[in-house]
């Protein structure tokens, strides 16, 4: 499927699969998104959609990466401090729906499927989005933006 072109703002991290290590510092970014309620001081929101996104690869998801918790936006004219803006291309992407309870991981074990996959990925940004389905936490739908070639 074709996504358009879309910003976002938010709070970022760069870290890497490597060690368990963004299985601390995705948890802690999302952590600081919600104590510090970055939603709402997100200037321009055009929803109050979620987006992980995760972008800046070095070279697969086996590399650093940049991971980025934040909202779309009308634009990137003005992007408080401690936050940073990204602007999605236009792309090819394939959707898939992580189904159950988020506290049970069910979105890394639909991540560990990807990984395992053959799809053919770009590695230029994928991403999640946490929308209306995602209000009942232990009947979530989460839906899952992987970029292919």
């Amino acid at each position: 499927m074709k996504i358009q072109k879309f910003s976002v703002i938010g709070i970022s991290v760069r870290t890497t699969n490597e060690n368990g290590k963004s299985a601390e510092d995705i948890p802690a970014l999302w952590n600081k998104f919600i104590t510090e309620e970055i939603q709402y001081k997100i200037p321009g929101k055009i929803s109050e959609e979620l987006f992980c996104i995760y972008t800046d690869y070095e070279k697969d998801h086996t590399q650093p990466y940049t991971t980025i918790l934040g909202c779309k936006v009308e634009s990137l004219d003005f992007i408080p401090e401690n936050m940073i803006g990204k602007t999605i291309e236009s792309a090819e992407y394939e959707e898939l729906i992580a189904k159950g309870n988020l506290s049970e991981g069910v979105v890394y074990n639909k991540w560990l499927e990807i990984w395992n996959s053959d799809l053919d990925r770009s590695f230029t940004a994928d991403f999640e989005v946490y929308g209306e389905k995602t209000q009942d936490p232990k009947n979530a739908e989460v839906a899952i933006y992987i970029a292919i070639q």
